[in-house]
């Protein structure tokens, strides 16, 4: 479904040049802290000063063991991600690691920074519903209607963060102010939706999301932060406050703007002047122009890492606290373009196509840009680096594939109960954006009271809808908040934003229609939620742990590494979210 204020980096002082001028080599092989503590690594006195987070997002625990490990009868049977595979070399590898559910990209994303779940920090999907906010004053770009806003009183909208928010969605830099690269001042007030118990003010990114992230806790401690993401609303990941106040320096090229030339060359050596792609094709509707568009925020990962703000314009601290997210992975698993290629996988063992595999090939040269930067600059012992994802993709075995809508008397569970007239987020409103599925069908009803009836509805049509599981009632609320009006920051229970049903269809099976893809994320199944955990410092010795982990583990775990305490994030608390297993940290909380 689917400016930017720095704080401005003092110029270092000649004391503590000249202290890095008569740095020894063997210091700086041995550990490298001294140049990353000038550099603004954070002041908690251990060895891990820095952390380096990066989504890959789609990529699975087995799509690290065939890539790091090799397939017989494939490439060889060698290997084919050294870079990635040297980070495992001295990483904690968890094989067992789950997204959020659902495993969209915005919750998932959320639960990598927030410690927490949908039910803590709100938000289930890019696309969702709440039944207290209000519309926004202007339609989205994507459709999410314009509406009236009464105060003080439960409304009801579709809520919307993505493109449909920037002030202009075809541009790379979201329509922002010229001479600006987007960010936060992509976004257009008049089409966020509304806080009717807030004088029926815009919500932002920040502030829809319920708890606090690492960002604000490693900000509000002194570490200077960065991210880089592939929506201006992703700018979410600040957390609650006023303004994003606890991203020092915010990234986020619009991802679906319309694809074009860009001045960078890929770590695979293509030069991305001369993309060419058809008018209107955004950045996810080709496999090379994906890659230029993920060399952006490689590059500014590099520039952040040398001591520079994103563009490479201006001094800056090395950030405690920083990445990206890949999309190339995501891209090349399900993208079929037309006289091009088909992506995803050739069998159920997860044997990369030749299109998948050049995606995989890219990020992983990508990584190596990292670390080798990294080595340079004497911050690789002093950084941690985690590399997980927002989210699966989902089926890896293309025999399982099933576009639902495609089949004689396929439907979509919001299909139905539109046409029944149950639902409170639909696309009767002509250019409306609609209801919330992909290999999942999230349904918010107008009525909560025909829950019964809802979900006789759908058990009549199992087949036409492939259904796998139905989530409601008890069996939902058990795992979320009962649904409801509560206007708590972070209701326990009566949630506007929990659905009151959630519909997990059978392996394979997705909602979309599109003849562009060939998988799907956002549901509950492995594929969906499975996803590549690798924890790595230098000073690790490599270990695997197969039990059960979540990414949520991930902030908590941040935290401690940085010598902080990690029941400082609300979702921490709230959910009883553990610090990754076998990770050897400082402090101990």
């Amino acid at each position: 479904m689917k400016g930017r204020k720095f704080l401005k980096a003092k110029l270092r002082s000649g004391a503590a040049i000249g202290a890095m001028v008569l740095m020894t080599a063997s210091t700086a092989l041995a550990g490298g802290s001294i140049l990353g503590d000038l550099g603004g690594g954070f002041p908690g006195g251990g060895k891990i000063r820095h952390v380096l987070l990066i989504s890959i997002d789609g990529m699975h625990a087995v799509d690290y063991a065939n890539c790091a490990n090799g397939i017989p009868g494939f490439n060889g049977g060698a290997p084919f991600c050294p870079n990635i595979a040297a980070v495992g070399a001295t990483a904690i590898n968890y094989t067992a690691a789950s997204t959020s559910k659902p495993s969209d990209s915005f919750p998932g994303l959320m639960a990598l920074v927030t410690g927490g779940s949908p039910r803590t920090y709100g938000a289930y999907y890019d696309v969702a519903y709440d039944r207290v906010l209000a519309p926004p004053t202007k339609t989205t770009g994507n459709g999410s209607q314009a509406g009236s806003c009464t105060p003080n009183t439960p409304n009801g909208t579709t809520t919307e963060y993505e493109e449909g928010d920037d002030i202009d969605q075809t541009q790379l830099n979201g329509g922002a102010p010229a001479g600006t690269d987007g960010g936060v001042a992509s976004l257009d007030p008049a089409k966020l939706i509304r806080d009717p118990y807030n004088n029926c003010a815009p919500v932002y990114p920040w502030n829809f999301i319920r708890t606090n992230t690492i960002f604000g806790v490693i900000h509000k401690a002194g570490g200077y932060t960065a991210w880089s993401d592939k929506h201006p609303a992703y700018s979410a990941v600040s957390g609650p406050g006023n303004g994003p106040v606890n991203l020092d320096d915010y990234y986020a090229p619009e991802i679906n703007s319309n694809a074009g030339p860009l001045p960078v060359t890929t770590p695979l050596g293509f030069n991305c002047n001369n993309l060419n792609v058809p008018a209107d094709d955004a950045y996810t509707d080709d496999f090379q122009a994906i890659q230029c568009y993920d060399t952006l925020k490689v590059n500014a990962i590099v520039n952040e890492i040398d001591g520079l703000t994103h563009n490479g314009k201006s001094r800056a601290k090395v950030p405690a606290i920083f990445g990206m997210n890949f999309q190339a992975m995501s891209v090349g698993q399900k993208l079929i373009e037309k006289s091009v290629g088909t992506g995803g996988y050739v069998d159920s063992i997860g044997t990369p196509s030749a299109e998948l595999l050049t995606e995989i090939q890219f990020v992983d040269k990508s990584i190596g840009e990292f670390t080798s930067e990294l080595n340079k600059k004497g911050l690789l012992s002093s950084t941690l680096i985690i590399l997980t994802a927002k989210h699966g993709q989902s089926p890896i075995d293309p025999a399982r594939y099933d576009a639902i809508l495609n089949n004689p008397g396929g439907t979509t569970p919001a299909t139905i109960l539109e046409n029944d007239g149950l639902l409170a987020e639909t696309s009767a409103n002509f250019n409306g954006i609609g209801p919330t599925e992909d290999d999942v069908s999230l349904i918010w009803l107008a009525n909560s009271s025909e829950l019964a009836t809802a979900v006789a509805d759908l058990e009549a049509q199992a087949t036409d809808i492939g259904l796998g599981m139905l989530f409601d009632g008890p069996a939902l609320a058990i795992n979320y908040n009962t649904p409801g009006t509560s206007t708590a920051q972070i209701p326990t229970s009566n949630d506007p934003r929990t659905p009151d049903i959630i519909v997990t269809p059978n392996v394979g099976v997705t909602y979309t229609g599109s003849s562009k893809k060939l998988a799907e994320h956002g549901g509950f199944a492995h594929d969906d939620t499975n996803v590549i955990m690798l924890v790595s410092n230098p000073s690790f010795k490599p270990a695997t742990i197969t039990a059960a982990v979540q990414t949520a583990q991930v902030a908590p775990t941040i935290l401690q590494a940085l010598g902080l305490n990690p029941d400082s994030l609300d979702g921490v608390r709230l959910e009883g979210t553990e610090v990754l297993p076998g990770v050897p940290l400082n402090g101990g909380f």
